[in-house]
């Protein structure tokens, strides 16, 4: 019973989280997260997606034709990925007829946890449509993938918020440090989908 009551109290707390971060105007979002452009090399390691599907991580993210929205969380997590994931979901919606346009990228840092049932399961709680991946793996390459994206932490209750945003062919990544509200996501998508390469 007091389990019970416990789980429902963080519910109510993310969701009112969301719908705070969610619906603050854009002055406020901006002193909420840092975003700046990095260069990162994609390691050269297979992941599993949530239908058991191998996926060689280095061509599926270089070789897309999409915008990119990649984020590091766990399914158990109670804090900062499900308002992260929410964020995605929203996302997906605001796009509208554009999100044939989006690839979205969830990787397990808990991938001893985290196997193709558990993340479909995730998914489908977060009403996901086609276009949205959560990918796991060898701790070893799931290690290697953090620390790619300059994100490893030792302890999967230590990660930050971060958000990463490509455009296809694009040079450098887009790197969201923080919890940006649901508007500030959308504009930074829309802003790479304005400047990415055309193509060849």
């Amino acid at each position: 019973m007091h389990k019970s009551i416990k789980d429902m109290a963080s519910l109510y707390l993310i969701a009112a989280m969301v719908l705070f971060l969610f619906n603050l105007p854009s002055a406020q979002a901006k002193q909420r997260y840092v975003r700046t452009l990095e260069k990162y090399t994609i390691p050269d390691v297979t992941l599993i997606n949530q239908d058991g599907k191998t996926i060689a991580l280095k061509q599926y993210l270089d070789d897309t034709d999409k915008i990119v929205v990649l984020e590091f969380i766990f399914a158990t997590c109670t804090t900062i990925c499900p308002i992260l994931s929410i964020g995605l979901t929203n996302l997906q919606k605001k796009l509208g007829d554009e999100v044939d346009g989006a690839q979205l990228v969830s990787i397990s840092i808990d991938p001893e946890h985290d196997t193709p049932r558990v993340m479909k399961e995730y998914l489908k709680r977060y009403n996901a449509g086609p276009g949205w991946d959560f990918l796991t793996g060898s701790l070893e390459d799931i290690n290697r993938t953090m620390r790619a994206f300059d994100a490893y932490v030792s302890d999967k209750m230590g990660h930050r918020p971060l958000v990463f945003l490509h455009a296809p062919k694009a040079e450098t990544w887009v790197r969201i440090d923080g919890l940006l509200s649901g508007r500030e996501l959308k504009k930074e998508y829309l802003l790479l989908g304005k400047n990415k390469a055309p193509a060849k």
